[in-house]
């Protein structure tokens, strides 16, 4: 799976967040934040279905969509897709560029060097 744009993460959320959606009913929930007409909506779950990510039960009318993958299966593919674009794949240089800029609580810090722990790193 490619990176997913903006827009399909809005998309997506709108379906998890729904549990599966008509048109009508996605449309509704998208415009506030990006005021995308009916048809740009369309067009994004035309294309998105395409790529596997949207699923559409067609057997239903209105016609139900859904996320074809869960949210935790596209924040991986996502962190993964970073970490191999920025860090090269390394985690450890990752963590460290985060830590050096944003310092951690001795409780966070805790929680960390038992994670690591359990990893046995």
């Amino acid at each position: 799976m490619s990176k997913l744009s903006d827009s399909e993460w809005q998309v997506l959320t709108a379906l998890w967040d729904s549990g599966g959606a008509s048109l009508g009913a996605l449309v509704e929930a998208l415009r506030p934040a990006t005021g995308w007409s009916r048809n740009t909506v369309l067009t994004y779950l035309t294309r998105m279905e395409k790529k596997g990510l949207v699923s559409i039960d067609k057997g239903s009318y209105p016609h139900i969509y859904r996320a074809a993958l869960d949210r935790e299966t596209c924040r991986a593919r996502e962190r993964q897709n970073f970490l191999d674009r920025v860090y090269h794949g390394s985690a450890g240089d990752l963590v460290a560029a985060f830590l050096k800029e944003s310092p951690i609580s001795a409780e966070e810090r805790a929680r960390l060097k038992a994670l690591l722990d359990d990893m046995e790193v």
